[in-house]
């Protein structure tokens, strides 16, 4: 029972960490960009279409979460920019 009580701190921190990251928000949607080739392409909030924009099946990366190449990728495929 001793040992017991002595736990009692840890276990209480651990549950307090643990309801603190699952009752944080998630946080909001990051930027996500393209590039066609000759253009950084701001695609955040589109979903990808025939009037928007596509990843096709190519392993390589299709947007990034910023307009450089470094980013981190967000879609795989290749880019294809159908809003011209």
């Amino acid at each position: 029972m001793n040992k017991l009580s002595k736990l009692l701190p840890v276990l209480a921190l651990v549950l307090g960490a643990t309801a603190a990251v699952a009752f944080t928000p998630a946080s909001s949607q990051s930027s996500e960009h393209g590039f066609d080739g000759q253009n950084w392409i701001n695609v955040t909030g589109l979903v990808p279409g025939p009037d928007t924009y596509q990843c096709n099946q190519d392993p390589q990366v299709c947007t990034r979460q910023a307009p450089n190449s470094s980013a981190s990728p967000v879609k795989t495929g290749l880019f294809i920019n159908n809003m011209d």
